[in-house]
């Protein structure tokens, strides 16, 4: 983690305009095809919902401007970011829990730790794991319902800059399988040729996976 001179800082101008903004969020969303990668997943017998929230994080980490965080109104950057995930507690209450873990560098191993540390937190929100991170990206899966569009609940806070990942149902088109899927980001961060950037490493991500 390093500190970011503001005064110095190629984004001060549009980071001071978006900074003023009550509300400076922003979410874009897209379909992906996870035609290739779903069939990787099948013919590994992974999840893949655990598969995608590593893709997810992945993609996160190849581009800087994700990586930035306001902090107290100071301006940090983060070397690796880390998910927190949603997951079903059980089938009887529909309640879920809040899942923190270190990113891998493998996406196999990282797929059995995740489904591992999932089954074996027993509280709904493990508040010690989240405490005082910003380090993290916030990922949740609407798996009943292909959206085509999605907005988080957020505390009024300008300072709330921890992108939030969404995907819904995937679907078939075309020959191809599509996943809705959302990102939310601070603006005063970043802008939606970052997103397309992001978008445009998760696809060719989970395009690579073939085998």
């Amino acid at each position: 983690m390093e500190f970011i001179d503001l005064a110095t800082w190629k984004r001060k101008e549009h980071f001071e305009f978006f900074h003023r903004m009550d509300y400076p969020q922003f979410n874009i969303c897209a379909n992906i095809d996870v035609t290739n990668f779903l069939n990787f997943v099948r013919t590994k017998q992974i999840s893949f919902y655990y598969a995608m929230i590593y893709a997810a994080t992945y993609a996160a980490n190849q581009i800087i401007d994700f990586r930035y965080r306001i902090r107290e109104n100071k301006l940090i950057l983060h070397d690796k970011l880390h998910p927190s995930f949603t997951d079903l507690n059980d089938n009887e209450t529909d309640l879920f829990k809040l899942v923190t873990v270190e990113m891998k560098d493998d996406l196999l191993e990282f797929v059995k730790y995740a489904e591992a540390e999932s089954n074996n937190q027993q509280n709904y929100f493990n508040l010690e794991k989240l405490a005082g991170r910003d380090d993290l990206i916030y990922i949740t899966c609407i798996p009943w319902i292909s959206f085509t569009h999605l907005s988080h609940t957020i505390s009024l806070n300008k300072n709330d800059s921890v992108p939030k990942i969404s995907w819904g149902k995937y679907f078939s088109e075309n020959n191809k399988i599509l996943l809705p899927f959302s990102v939310q980001v601070n603006h005063a961060l970043m802008d939606g040729v970052h997103i397309g950037r992001y978008f445009s490493y998760l696809q060719d991500y989970i395009n690579r996976k073939k085998e």
